[in-house]
């Protein structure tokens, strides 16, 4: 009997208070002088209370880099301890690693609930919600287990709950804390967001259909005042002419799905019009068709909707931050199978409009769905801005590694707009181009549009896409690399990542301004 974690899955709350309480460990920060000064580091405040001052720090050799956790036993020799966690320089992502060092090494304890951090004085609230946003998705954790004595579990190594719940960010007397709370309270949305993604993501796709994946992302929609969720079966899809996401479900038992989320913030659409329309990539599994994957790594296709997770995610974020705008999230899902009734190599496909589309490759499935969705988006949604996101392409993984996501648009100030929406969200994207001179090996001869051409294959599988974008403003997000991690790093965990959730809801904001 195995028990799948309830989604989401707990996460640690990060609260703002003005003083410290006595019974709770308590978290020391220690930062690195910004080059180029010489090597010293920065004690924060707190230390009084663990006993450690700057011999302390050279006799256990503490480096104070980003990330860095360790115990400190109580200055009164009793069973208590705190925590010296590493700043590094300070900078955006050194805070945000601290506070996942943080929760990760609270969480290998069974007796640290909860723990209070003292920040320096002059904390700004940027960094302070780094730091919050790091404790938020470092304490994410997804594994499916057995039951202890009938209790469901989901934790962590050896099967048990985070042991970290609460974290207390006790802000400096004269700084202020009710920007440091309000920025604290944002960043919270943002991380849980993250990891609401990487649930879905890390769900195993014997559970994960097409069904429950719309079915999952209903239900949360539901809890959010104001959000909607539409999910349309395969009769509808049949109806309306989503051949390309027919196609790809086509040889699975279980049949594809067209989940819309729909925002629209109370008292009626924003005067300017603005209309983010996101499209993410839903296949729930990706055996290849019968352009069938190897063996080696197929098990990971679980998570080949990260980008259709992302959407889901951030469209409850946007909701949640009730923002002044008009958001539609579409997220196609199919599971991409084997059988008689699969779709093959040679066969042509109708997508959405009657674009024809001769299929070269069962295993680049991905783009049929997204063509099916984006040609929906323009047709009837209206955008005035439309973004796509999938792991794409293994052409991605090979340019840009594991860490960086791929990024095409048809306008410089939109591919500038998600650049900057990124580095807020502590998400690095690269601008990738659209080549013209490969436009004439889209052309098949045998229908409109040929699925796979030859040329560079992230940017041709991009150019596909730009032909059901409808002319209108449209960037598309190539996850291949960053959606999963085989090990953890910073405030990433291994597994699914949640990589763009926040890009998105930070796009999203900045349309509002």
């Amino acid at each position: 009997m195995h028990a799948i974690p309830e989604i989401p899955t707990p996460l640690v709350e990060v609260r703002v208070r003005g003083r410290r309480d006595s019974g709770v460990p308590d978290a020391v920060l220690v930062g690195q002088q910004p080059a180029p000064a010489e090597a010293q580091l920065i004690l924060g405040p707190g230390a009084g209370e663990l006993g450690v001052d700057e011999q302390w720090l050279a006799r256990y050799r503490v480096t104070g880099s980003a990330g860095s956790a360790q115990v400190v036993p109580s200055a009164t020799g009793r069973h208590e301890y705190g925590w010296l966690v590493g700043t590094g320089r300070g900078s955006a992502a050194h805070w945000r690693a601290a506070g996942a060092s943080l929760t990760r090494a609270g969480s290998d304890r069974e007796d640290s609930g909860a723990v209070q951090v003292h920040l320096p004085p002059g904390t700004t609230a940027r960094q302070a919600a780094s730091l919050a946003l790091g404790c938020v998705v470092g304490s994410h954790h997804y594994r499916v287990t057995g039951s202890a004595g009938g209790r469901r579990i989901a934790g962590s190594a050896g099967g048990r709950l985070p042991s970290m719940t609460t974290v207390t960010l006790i802000a400096p007397p004269g700084d202020g804390a009710g920007p440091v709370a309000e920025a604290v309270a944002r960043a919270q949305v943002l991380g849980r967001a993250t990891g609401l993604a990487r649930d879905l993501a890390n769900t195993p796709s014997g559970t994960k259909d097409p069904a429950w994946l719309a079915g999952t992302a209903a239900r949360l929609a539901g809890t959010v005042p104001g959000l909607r969720a539409t999910v349309r079966d395969e009769h509808w899809l049949a109806e309306h002419g989503f051949g390309g996401v027919l196609a790809v479900g086509g040889g699975s038992a279980r049949p594809p799905r067209l989940l819309e989320l729909a925002w629209d913030p109370p008292g009626g659409s924003p005067e300017n019009g603005e209309h983010l329309v996101l499209v993410g990539k839903g296949v729930t599994f990706d055996t290849g068709g019968i352009s069938i994957k190897p063996a080696d790594g197929m098990h990971l296709m679980r998570t080949d909707m990260s980008g259709g997770a992302a959407v889901i995610a951030a469209l409850l974020a946007v909701a949640q931050l009730a923002l002044p705008l008009r958001v539609t999230g579409l997220v196609p899902c199919a599971e991409n199978h084997v059988s008689g009734a699969a779709y093959r190599p040679g066969d042509v496909v109708r997508q959405v409009g009657g674009t024809t589309t001769e299929v070269t490759n069962t295993d680049a499935e991905g783009r049929l769905v997204l063509a099916d969705a984006l040609a929906h988006a323009v047709r009837t949604c209206k955008p005035t801005t439309l973004v796509d996101v999938a792991t794409l392409t293994g052409a991605m993984k090979v340019s840009l590694g594991l860490r960086t996501g791929g990024l095409f648009a048809t306008e410089r100030a939109l591919a500038e707009r998600i650049q900057a929406a990124g580095e807020a969200a502590g998400e690095a994207w690269w601008p990738m181009p659209l080549i013209d001179d490969h436009a004439e090996a889209l052309r098949s001869d045998i229908a409109d549009l040929r699925q796979c051409p030859p040329g560079p294959g992230g940017v041709t599988a991009a150019m596909f896409l730009r032909e059901f974008t409808g002319g209108l403003p449209w960037a598309h997000l190539d996850i291949a690399g960053p959606a999963r991690a085989e090990q953890s790093y910073d405030e990433v965990n291994a597994g699914g990542t949640g990589f763009a959730t926040r890009t998105l809801i930070e796009l999203a904001c900045s349309l509002t301004s």
